[in-house]
């Protein structure tokens, strides 16, 4: 018995899980007494509690679709766009040790304490309100969705004529992609290709019928995050994600087997899937990702990481520093090598399906469908489910709070505590709700994740600076602030609703198209075409380069792709950083996938950085005695208990030159300290464990590789 798809067994699977995480919502809302409680959980989460915050925050079960997708179109190298963290992560043994020492509540209130401005803690407020509700709300919609849509599918006798078309069309439209890749098609083949793959390029052409729609699912799913939040709050969310944590290494690892089991093995797995797709840094020149690429986007995330308000949230909820740092960190590499599953599943996707998935940000789902049995499909539902409400439950709280300590308080001052965490409770699900609008209009959760990683620069360069250079200045920060929201933010958003712009012949222009020969194993089907002697034989195969938009995240389509004379019109995001080098006179339509990339990271990493640096130089220095109290309580560790911390940072405010003799550039404006034992320790280890979670990736990709 089925309904909407899925087996009875599933739905009853899914429904326990529903009641479950209901029932822990409500078993902690009679724990939460005011904001403290319900935003940082009391500063009372222990190790083990921080671990699993961490990991739940950090590993969303969406990005196992994120993830998948990214190697389903790139290969190995694909995993970087999740896996470039790993390089940070022992920078988190120092990071996550300053947000607890801050003892605030928000982000916002670093800018609040450390410049005595009300205005950039509303700014902080309002844009990174914008960045989460893009990259984290409405991203986390579209991955759960894009996963779960092929595992609610209609039975092909009940498809309506027209969604039979749809799918005969995908098909089509497969096979002509297959001919040209080795040949140029003729004319009237060629016309029919560009109508299919305009068509394709907008997401309409699937191989199948889901009974899964947009706005349905986003409301039901969303309903349920708000309803769990408002009732429990923070802790209640760290002890889901506990759950969940065993949830996302299960279903992590459970297509694996029955995917191998599937294609023959892993000796199949290389037979059926390109060599060049097994290389960690990168393939052909269809590849984003090479060792510059992934340069790039390693230094974007080591500046814009520290800018989010979960860091605050989640370090400042640790019971001391020791719990701060080993949640981060142990959190973060068990992330590192649930990922690695999730690239290796992206491997068995180009076998299953080969490289003609309409829609790759799908695949997951696919492999859902077509591998587990029933009840397995129903763990895998509730993973991705339950993923979505840890991660959105997390970031719900997070950004409740900015609404309520920076923009709400603010301007009603001095209510009680009972009615401050009413507004935070009710802005739970006003926060959703936007989520789900502008998960409306968004389509590539992979378009998402890139820009999500810009958008923490807007943030991550004032916020790293401030705990590095006294020199940082109020006024720096808002020019640094506002030029690059609207320059990575607005300008990219608001250029594809633009027609004279969207659809000029300049911003439309495509890469010019390449051909890649590489040496192969030769098939079957070569034998039988006379290329080779024998199956295994190394024979030279051409495969013809697509082009790709040069300015448009997501590709050019035709206004009406019905309509061959249509007007082109770019898709997606616009990339400015690229557009630069076009008037500076570079030849972007030669650039590589990786080339366009690198450009778009180099360019937003640089422009921040250097405003934020020369403003300061140029500007009044903030009022000395205020940078000294900061400072002071930065060095000042975290004592065992409130009381006693609380007597610490008096006494350093009492003596704000009381750890100065812990400086490393002593007399200068540089705040960098000297390492203890434990920075030392802790920092090499988590070098050590880098090179292991590397070491792995590479055994599991050249593993039955003969």
């Amino acid at each position: 018995m089925k309904l909407l798809g899925l087996h009875l067994v599933d739905v009853v699977i899914l429904l326990a899980y529903i009641v479950v995480v209901l029932w822990i919502g409500q078993r902690f809302s009679h724990g939460v007494k005011n904001d403290k409680d319900f935003f940082l959980g009391g500063r009372s989460l222990g190790r083990w509690l921080q671990f699993f915050l961490s990991f739940g925050n950090m590993t969303d079960p969406g990005q196992a679709t994120t993830t998948a997708s990214s190697v389903y179109r790139q290969g190995a190298g694909g995993a970087w766009l999740a896996l470039i963290t790993l390089f940070l992560t022992p920078y988190y043994w120092f990071m996550n040790v300053w947000f607890r020492r801050a003892r605030l509540t928000t982000m916002a209130d670093l800018f609040a304490d450390r410049f005595g401005s009300k205005f950039l803690a509303s700014l902080y407020a309002v844009t990174m309100l914008m960045i989460a509700i893009i990259g984290v709300i409405a991203g986390g919609n579209v991955m759960a969705l894009k996963t779960l849509q092929p595992l609610m599918v209609k039975e092909p006798a009940a498809y309506t004529a027209v969604e039979r078309q749809s799918v005969a069309d995908y098909h089509e439209f497969m096979a002509l992609r297959k001919e040209r890749a080795v040949a140029p098609l003729a004319p009237e083949k060629a016309l029919r290709y560009d109508t299919l793959r305009d068509h394709y390029t907008r997401g309409s052409l699937q191989p199948y019928v889901t009974y899964l729609q947009p706005v349905t699912f986003y409301l039901v799913s969303t309903g349920l995050v708000a309803v769990f939040i408002m009732l429990g709050g923070l802790k209640a969310s760290a002890v889901v994600d506990a759950i969940q944590a065993l949830l996302v290494v299960l279903i992590s690892v459970i297509l694996i087997p029955f995917g191998l089991h599937r294609i023959g093995g892993v000796e199949a797995l290389h037979d059926k899937v390109p060599e060049v797709m097994f290389n960690l840094f990168g393939g052909d020149v269809a590849s984003e990702y090479t060792w510059y690429s992934i340069a790039a986007l390693l230094l974007v995330q080591l500046i814009g990481i520290a800018g989010t308000q979960a860091n605050m949230t989640i370090s400042g909820s640790a019971k001391d520093e020791m719990a701060a740092r080993l949640g981060a960190v142990t959190g973060g590499f068990s992330k590192r090598f649930v990922t690695i599953a999730w690239a290796y599943c992206g491997l068995i996707a180009i076998a299953l399906f080969g490289p003609g998935l309409s829609d790759p940000d799908q695949a997951w789902g696919l492999m859902t469908r077509e591998l587990l049995p029933i009840g397995l499909i129903g763990i895998m539902i509730t993973g991705i489910l339950g993923g979505k409400i840890a991660v959105l439950g997390a970031q719900s709280v997070v950004l409740s709070g900015l609404v309520v300590k920076n923009l709400y308080e603010p301007l009603f001052p001095g209510r009680s505590d009972r009615h401050y965490v009413l507004i935070a409770r009710l802005a739970v699900p006003a926060l959703l709700a936007v989520g789900v609008l502008v998960g409306l209009f968004m389509n590539s959760i992979v378009a998402i994740l890139k820009f999500a990683i810009v958008l923490l620069l807007v943030w991550g360069v004032p916020v790293t600076m401030l705990f590095l250079w006294r020199r940082v200045t109020e006024t720096a920060v808002k020019v640094q602030v506002i030029a690059t929201v609207v320059f990575i933010a607005v300008i990219p958003a608001v250029v594809p609703t633009l027609p004279a712009l969207a659809r000029s012949e300049t911003l439309t222009r495509m890469t010019r198209e390449q051909t890649v020969v590489t040496r192969v194993a030769a098939t079957a089907e070569d034998v039988a075409a006379g290329r080779a002697r024998a199956p295994g034989e190394q024979i030279e195969r051409a495969r013809r380069i697509e082009p790709v938009a040069v300015f448009f995240e997501e590709g050019v389509v035709r206004v009406n792709p019905n309509d061959p004379s249509s007007p082109r019109t770019g898709k997606g995001l616009f990339r400015v950083e690229v557009f630069l080098l076009h008037l500076l006179g570079a030849d972007v339509a030669g650039f590589s996938p990786a080339q366009l990339l690198t450009t778009r990271y180099l360019v937003d990493a640089f422009i921040p950085i250097s405003l934020l640096v020369l403003v300061s130089l140029l500007t009044r220095p903030t009022d000395p005695a205020r940078v000294a109290r900061f400072y002071a309580r930065m060095k000042t560790p975290v004592a065992k208990t409130l009381d006693d911390d609380a007597r610490e940072v008096e006494l350093s405010y009492a003596n704000p030159t009381r750890f100065d003799h812990l400086k490393l550039f002593p007399r200068s404006n540089w705040e960098f300290t000297r390492w203890d034992r434990t920075d030392a320790l802790g920092f090499i280890a988590c070098c050590a464990l880098v090179g292991v979670v590397l070491l792995v990736f590479k055994g599991a990709l050249v593993l039955g590789s003969g």
